[in-house]
């Protein structure tokens, strides 16, 4: 049995057809494989991200009532920081008193010794001339 020319190109096509065909269930199989991976992993990704969010929004919870709680404690401590901030300025009035005595009394120490000194010449002037109309 001899093959014409037409029939041996037709053998080879469908051989050829055959193997691709082939490589195709193999491509197609190992492809299917993938996509079932890949569902697999998407699923527990949103498994993952669904218990992710909660734990978020229990956290956000949490939180929320972190800084109530603080903000109504602080709250509580602004009068002991007003009081705070008057004290310094009562301090602050108290050292600028001071200073303004201390000030005073200088001044007022210096017209004293100048008076003292005037005092103690104007006896010693008596004196010499209480000397002097003795004689």
């Amino acid at each position: 049995m001899f093959l014409t020319f037409g029939q041996l190109a037709g053998l080879i096509a469908a051989l050829a057809f055959l193997v691709l065909v082939i490589y195709l269930c193999r491509v197609l199989a190992r492809l299917t494989s993938t996509v079932s991976e890949l569902t697999k992993s998407i699923k527990t990704l949103t498994e993952d991200a669904d218990d992710i969010s909660e734990k978020i929004e229990d956290l956000l919870v949490k939180t929320n009532s972190l800084m109530d709680d603080v903000n109504q404690k602080s709250s509580k401590l602004d009068p002991l920081f007003q009081a705070t901030s008057d004290l310094g300025e009562s301090v602050s009035d108290l050292n600028q008193a001071s200073r303004n005595f201390v000030e005073n009394m200088g001044n007022s120490t210096h017209g004293l010794v100048k008076t003292s000194t005037m005092l103690k010449n104007g006896l010693r002037a008596i004196k010499l001339i209480n000397k002097l109309r003795k004689k």
